[in-house]
């Protein structure tokens, strides 16, 4: 198939302006919306009559959850749907005007008038970024947004935005001339730096920067603003730059390095208040009432005024920080590891099964050793997200400890807390670090780059090993608590014994319940009788019940789960059958008041449902590689399909719609 000379792919070989992105037919004015919905419904139905999805469902779908996490109506009567997606096949833009506006839920409480969307595939390419990027700052421009909406036909609107463009690229390029680099005297008395960031990258990123350009300008001031957009940081800092600046405007709504900012006067804002109070943030940055940013000292007076997150939002950004980490080691470990069952010879050592052979144990040794890492990456950076670099070593050896189970006891004592230990320490560390910065915050100056070499890392790492050694023993004695009671339970009823070992082995996966239930299982192996397999065959389904349940979910959830762990979610699937429960953990990790009950019934179903018909199982590990020694091997399946059922379901049910 021959190409294009007008798709956007060969327009990116030359420069490629708004109208290559927009087409007429992508162009609906003088429209009426009733609501919210309504807008998105024409406007994804523009772009799927240019051509520019492979799915048009799905990409309402991504253009939803995007406004679930909060609406992209940015004021003055604009709204800038967007989505990145795998529905999407060419990078486009479509508008429409809704002279008597529609609510979009704009901050402003006002209705939007003009509004463009924006579809870009995954992986789109830098160029199409850019080209969004200079939209936006355009529609900064009232008036120019004005003259949109009065339009009368598409030809119209598209020559408003070409003239426009036009008229910015020259201005761009006068900006960039050597004549026009002689600052104003006004400039010279406030060297004004920023940063604008937003997670998306598209929108708010670049209109934030635009209005913080042009009220500098129309108040004679010269400002260089930073903007971390989704193709990448642009017109970045110089460290000459952050040195000469008498204060830095940080406008962001995630995480941007603060550290190059150490020891400077510091305003920090949301991309919302940059839109929508420029005036109001250069004013406070020309009085020069700024705080100075401490970034390895106290805390400083900047970062407290200006945060105004819940408790609660803190706690997610730091959680979701270690779990992020932590996900490529449980994907990747656990996937060898189901390579290691595939590969070997059950018959050869049921209870050594996944490494009888070479090739499987070297697989398995592999993927051993990435799981490893797992509950140190954990809490490493949650501890980091706490307290930024000095906290990440903490934090690393608590997860360590949580994994290995150290206590004040002789060897041979030890008792891990696995997973929850590693939360417990994650920010334990973090906040170990912050008491440690404020305790040596008046030590002499020549003493400051001995604190994150020194003084953080051996005083952090000596009292996180305190405070493991206290967790430890308390997760030891509910251990013995919990066996303690399982045996006593196996004289009685075995559908409730079923059932409460099916939900132990989903309520922490890896932590003191679950590795209760899983060694009574494989203590129950040792008796050698039919009650000792149905044990093991119980505590091994509700193993596998958490990674299918959420594997399902994912598809059939969409709403509930951020983009990232959509794509994670199908590799789950391999997990659940290898029996690898951790997969579900960065899952419950993110939400775990909503995730674990959840998964907890779905596997204390499938626990129940197998001592109910009887399952056996010889093995102590092996998933659905070991179904072949299964007894009542079908009534097992249907045991694990209606246990990840449930599971899948209160999931939708309990989980909320994400707001990443």
């Amino acid at each position: 198939m021959g190409d294009n000379p007008k798709s956007p792919h060969n327009a990116e070989r030359e420069i490629m302006k708004i109208t290559d992105l927009l087409k007429k037919e992508g162009v609906a004015l003088n429209q009426k919306a009733a609501d919210q919905n309504a807008a998105i419904d024409i406007m994804v139905g523009l772009h799927d009559k240019v051509g520019n999805l492979k799915d048009k469902k799905a990409f309402k779908e991504a253009i939803e959850a995007r406004e679930a996490k909060g609406s992209t109506a940015v004021g003055m009567g604009i709204a800038v749907p967007h989505a990145k997606s795998a529905a999407v096949k060419e990078a486009g833009l479509v508008a429409m005007t809704v002279p008597e506006g529609v609510d979009y839920k704009s901050a402003d409480g006002q209705p939007s008038n003009l509004l463009f969307m924006i579809a870009a595939p995954d992986g789109a390419a830098d160029t199409h970024l850019e080209v969004l990027s200079k939209l936006m700052t355009m529609l900064m421009d009232q008036s120019f947004a004005k003259s949109l909406v009065e339009a009368k036909t598409a030809k119209e609107f598209l020559g408003l935005i070409d003239a426009q463009e036009a008229a910015r690229d020259e201005k761009d390029a006068a900006k960039a001339a050597p004549a026009a680099a002689a600052a104003t005297t006004a400039a010279k008395a406030s060297k004004l730096l920023a940063v604008t960031a937003c997670p998306t990258g598209i929108a708010h990123t670049y209109m934030a920067a635009e209005a913080l350009e042009q009220t500098a300008e129309k108040n004679g001031l010269s400002i260089k603003v930073e903007t971390d957009g989704s193709g990448g940081a642009k017109n970045v800092l110089t460290s000459a730059e952050i040195k000469d600046a008498d204060v830095i405007i940080v406008a962001a709504d995630k995480n941007v390095e603060m550290g190059r900012f150490n020891g400077k006067k510091v305003i920090k804002a949301s991309t919302a208040d940059a839109i929508h109070h420029s005036e109001d943030l250069i004013n406070k940055a020309v009085s020069g009432d700024v705080p100075v940013y401490q970034h390895s000292g106290s805390v400083a007076a900047a970062e407290e005024a200006a945060d105004n997150e819940s408790i609660g939002r803190k706690f997610y950004k730091h959680l979701m920080e270690g779990v992020s980490h932590m996900l490529p080691f449980v994907i990747g470990g656990g996937i060898l590891i189901a390579i290691a069952f595939l590969l070997d010879d059950y018959s050869i050592d049921p209870s050594n099964f996944g490494s009888n052979t070479p090739i499987a144990a070297w697989f398995k040794s592999i993927g051993g050793t990435a799981f490893g890492f797992m509950l140190p990456i954990l809490a490493g950076f949650i501890a980091r997200s706490i307290a930024d670099r000095p906290g990440l070593a903490v934090g690393f050896v608590g997860g360590a400890l949580a994994a290995s189970g150290a206590t004040f006891a002789a060897p041979g004592g030890n008792i891990p807390s696995a997973f929850l230990g590693a939360l417990l320490a994650g920010f334990a560390g973090g906040y170990i670090v912050l008491l440690l910065k404020k305790i040596t915050a008046k030590l002499p100056a020549s003493l400051e780059g001995i604190k994150p070499v020194l003084i953080y890392p051996l005083a952090g790492i000596f009292m996180i090993g305190i405070v493991m050694c206290a967790i430890n023993p308390i997760v030891g004695a509910l251990n013995t608590w919990i066996s303690a009671v399982l045996n006593s339970m196996s004289a009685g009823s075995t559908v409730l014994l079923g059932l409460l070992l099916g939900a132990m082995m989903a309520t922490d996966m890896g932590g003191p319940l679950n590795k209760a239930a899983y060694v009574f299982g494989t203590a129950a192996l040792a008796n050698q009788t039919e009650a000792g397999f149905m044990i093991m065959a119980a505590v091994m389904v509700g193993g596998m019940v958490p990674p299918i349940a959420i594997a399902l979910a994912t598809i059939i959830f969409k709403k509930k789960f951020t983009e990232g762990e959509r794509k994670s979610g199908p590799v789950n699937f391999i997990m659940g059958l290898c029996f690898i429960t951790e997969g579900a953990i960065p899952y419950a990790a993110a939400d775990p008041l909503h995730v674990i009950p959840a998964l907890m019934v779905g596997s204390g179903i499938a626990g129940a449902l197998s001592m109910l018909f009887k399952c056996t199982l010889m093995a102590p590990h092996g998933g659905i590689f070991v179904f072949p020694v299964v007894g009542n091997v079908f009534m097992y399946l249907v045991s694990l399909l209606i246990g990840s059922v449930v599971g899948c379901l209160l999931l939708g049910v309990l989980k909320k719609n994400v707001e990443e």
